[in-house]
């Protein structure tokens, strides 16, 4: 009984210390990394919608803040900063009906994000993203272009914070 006890108490042991050593995040976030600055994104792309930049800023602020892995800190007391830049804007035909008419359009948001540790004034990674959104090209054009605008939005910045969150 007292083997079966030590036993019992050691099992215990391991599968506590190696709790620790598993799991679905890997090293992101990076060690020390606790808040991070969201500086307005900047615009490379020349595409012609001023508000893409902040609706990209804001969105992704939100989703850091739902996420709640960092806090959004001013740069100068951030131990992290993301610098954003839209590289690319493309608007392209997906559907294509009889006679040649573009039914249905695809605008693909292409962003550079540069991930720097600030205390260690170190890069941590620099990746491209890129996403789309897509829209009828019939009836309002305008409001179904920035409909699949806000698409891409979303999905960019999902996928910029699950790099950003997780090392599948």
């Amino acid at each position: 009984m007292e083997r079966t006890l030590k036993l019992l108490i050691l099992f215990a042991a391991l599968i506590n210390l190696n709790c620790g050593v598993y799991g679905f995040r890997g090293n992101n976030p990076p060690e020390g990394i606790n808040s991070v600055a969201v500086p307005t994104f900047q615009d490379n792309s020349g595409f012609s919608d001023p508000t893409l930049v902040e609706k990209l800023t804001q969105k992704l602020k939100s989703k850091i803040i739902s996420d709640n892995t960092f806090r959004i800190a001013d740069r100068n007391i951030s131990d992290a900063v993301l610098n954003c830049t839209v590289t690319n804007v493309r608007d392209e035909a997906l559907v294509i009906s009889s006679g040649e008419n573009v039914t249905k359009r695809k605008i693909i948001v292409t962003v550079s994000v540069d991930f720097e540790n600030l205390k260690k004034q170190k890069k941590i990674w620099n990746k491209i993203f890129e996403n789309y959104g897509e829209y009828n090209s019939s009836g309002d054009t305008f409001s179904s272009r920035t409909a699949g605008l806000d698409v891409a939005v979303e999905r960019i910045s999902e996928d910029i914070i699950i790099d950003l969150t997780s090392n599948w």
